[in-house]
């Protein structure tokens, strides 16, 4: 329902401003769902990056808040491909990047190999494609800062706008472009190229989304509350379940009591849990935090968080585009059962999915680029397997 709403609000708009020119409507409304609000050539980039890219720029730009419907404004990055653009314009991948923090500092446009997505994009723009990596909104330096500062974490809604609003930006910044794109990303990253394949027939309509490949994504999440309740978390759970209540505090500052799920330890750490330092420092940190430190208060409390997690878990509704789902057996974040009941709901909404399950391999082990192929058929507009049918009836690919 909180998506509904939002959606509801922001259609109107974005459909009524997508009715000139890209120039056109960026030049009548600054708030223009992938209007540019500044852009500069991207500085200290690793080589490989330089050396794939014809054109490197980072850009603030203008998209929604799926918590409130404000207007946010974004940072991230643009590259473009050496060669000649097709007739049609080099069609473009949004690249969602993965897990790096909630802190401003955390975003990939401010990293040389942009936190470990360098690789990713130069295959992508060996490819010949348009890449454009959003920071999510509340990470990175915004030419115009906005009230709401924060980074609302794993809030699929706000992910899934920044993602396609990233696509308008790279468009109009990049003139020999194409309508067609395709969203990819893993981990957060992951579930933001699920969220945008989920909002893309209402608020992308403007765009043609081909594809979206979501690679162990955090999809379904609410199993870390039962989890937190029952003293289970691990540490790589702890750090994602620390980071999520701290972006709940955040977004509903006045209804959310953060007290009643953190104390002890954890909350004499908070700050140093949220930054993007050393994960394995982090990680040593939340080791240390006792499970009574996250346990949910009381049963109130813990039925309050779990309807929390339920307006941002996905699926929230059925999908535009096929898409590739790629996911692990040893995720320490996110069980294969958790993906398990993601992907069957999905596909009880009529979605197309194609899907690997790697048992052997962990969520870090589950890079981007292997979807590269995948994505570059359904651009040449081949069909896309689809696992449905045999994932619900009990065959796991």
């Amino acid at each position: 329902m909180v998506r509904v709403l939002a959606l509801l609000s922001v259609i109107l708009a974005v459909v009524t401003a997508c009715g000139g020119s890209a120039e056109q409507r960026t030049a009548e409304d600054p708030d223009t769902a992938g209007h540019v609000i500044a852009d500069a050539p991207a500085d200290n980039l690793d080589q490989a990056l330089r050396d794939a890219a014809s054109s490197a720029r980072t850009m603030t730009y203008a998209s929604r808040n799926g918590v409130n419907d404000a207007v946010s404004h974004v940072t991230g990055s643009v590259f473009v491909p050496k060669g000649t653009p097709p007739p049609e314009g080099f069609p473009i991948v949004a690249l969602g990047h993965r897990n790096t923090g909630t802190a401003p500092e955390c975003a990939a446009s401010l990293s040389p190999d942009l936190l470990g997505e360098a690789a990713t994009v130069v295959a992508l723009l060996d490819a010949g494609y348009v890449v454009t990596v959003p920071d999510y909104q509340g990470l990175g330096k915004p030419a115009k800062p906005d009230e709401y500062d924060f980074h609302p974490y794993l809030d699929s809604t706000t992910s899934g706008f920044t993602m396609i609003d990233a696509v308008r930006a790279a468009r109009n910044l990049v003139p020999n472009t194409s309508t067609s794109w395709a969203a990819l990303g893993a981990q957060e990253g992951g579930q933001a190229a699920w969220a945008a394949n989920e909002l893309a027939d209402n608020y992308g309509n403007d765009l043609k989304l081909v594809a979206a490949a979501s690679l162990a994504p955090m999809a379904q999440f609410t199993g870390l509350a039962d989890a937190a309740m029952a003293g289970t978390l691990n540490a790589d759970q702890k750090l994602v379940y620390v980071a999520y209540l701290a972006a709940l505090k955040n977004e509903y500052y006045y209804d959310f009591e953060l007290d009643d799920y953190r104390r002890g330890a954890a909350e004499q750490n908070w700050d140093a849990l949220l930054n993007c330092g050393d994960v394995a420092q982090r990680r040593a940190l939340a080791d240390k935090i006792a499970p009574q430190d996250l346990r949910p208060a009381s049963p109130a409390a813990l039925q309050t968080l779990r309807g929390y997690l339920q307006k941002t878990n996905l699926p929230q509704g059925p999908t535009q585009a096929p898409m590739y789902v790629i996911y692990g057996g040893q995720d320490s974040v996110i069980p294969a059962a958790w993906t398990d009941q993601a992907i069957a709901d999905a596909c009880q909404m009529g979605d197309v999915m194609q899907i690997a399950f790697w048992p052997d391999k962990g969520r870090e082990q589950i890079d981007p680029v292997a979807a590269l192929g995948w994505l570059t058929d359904r651009m040449k507009s081949l069909p896309s397997a689809n696992d449905c049918p045999s994932f619900t009836a009990g065959h796991k690919p």
